[in-house]
């Protein structure tokens, strides 16, 4: 490979000296790619580069942001194909937005697409998802998909539970990135309420109906109520400041400006 870029001066090269993963790599190029377009794809030789023209004609005439490959004659196995149709329908309820194959990596960005995009953990499944958030217009298309000839797939459960697990985070982030308060506040509010409530109305079943409290979990289950919502609130405010540290670090803005005009 290093000598394939001696050869010509068009191909970059990034080595990592460890293994950090698919969204590392992704990120990687994105940050070293230059030009109008990135185009990414595995290597595993299941993408089809034909498909790359269409791709781009599509991105050009209906003014897409990004096009994202659909792999809609899968040749994988069945176990895999199951699970990701899963993970897609949950995506799509999640985040709302509607591609079919998020997990295709043959995609094609406006380089601008690719310049705030912070990517860790398995989060380069719901690129899309960040985007579409972010307020660029996605798009997809179907494209040919090969049975693999080399390697084996690193699909396993492990990456299942990751996966699920970022989505959870793109989902909070996407809803209430800006005001975590919002949403712990709000569970932090429900619980006290409904904690302060039951140990009033059993407080006065001791006070005057002579009611025992010492044998009724209720009790104990309210005062736990009302603990648990004291966090809740005190997590929330405690997110919303590190939410205003997080955007007053090196001039992060909480907006993305398309153009200016005048």
């Amino acid at each position: 490979m290093l000598e394939l870029s001696e050869k010509d001066s068009r191909i970059k090269i990034i080595k990592f000296r460890s293994n950090f993963g698919q969204s590392a790599a992704l990120k990687a190029g994105f940050d070293h790619a230059n030009g109008k377009y990135i185009v990414t794809l595995d290597a595993d030789l299941q993408n089809d580069p034909h498909d790359i023209p269409a791709m781009i004609n599509k991105m050009e005439s209906e003014d897409y942001d990004v096009i994202s490959g659909w792999r809609y004659n899968r040749k994988d196995t069945f176990f895999k194909k199951i699970v990701s149709k899963f993970a897609n329908f949950l995506r799509n309820k999640f985040t709302s937005e509607n591609i079919h194959d998020s997990g295709c990596t043959l995609k094609i960005y406006k380089k601008e697409c690719t310049e705030d995009l912070e990517l860790y953990g398995e989060l380069h499944r719901y690129i899309p998802a960040i985007l579409f958030w972010q307020g660029y217009r996605i798009g997809e298309i179907k494209t040919n998909h090969r049975e693999r000839l080399n390697g084996k797939t690193k699909y396993n459960w492990h990456r299942i539970i990751k996966g699920f697990l970022d989505l959870l985070v793109i989902t909070f982030w996407q809803k209430y990135s800006l005001r975590p308060i919002h949403v712990f506040g709000a569970l932090g509010i429900g619980l006290s309420f409904v904690g302060g409530f039951v140990s009033v109305y059993l407080i006065i079943l001791r006070l005057f109906f002579g009611a025992g409290l010492a044998d009724r979990p209720l009790f104990s289950v309210s005062i736990m109520s009302l603990v648990i919502g004291v966090q809740f609130i005190t997590m929330g405010i405690l997110a919303d400041i590190l939410v205003k540290v997080y955007y007053g670090q090196n001039g992060r803005k909480n907006y993305l400006v398309e153009r200016v005009i005048g």
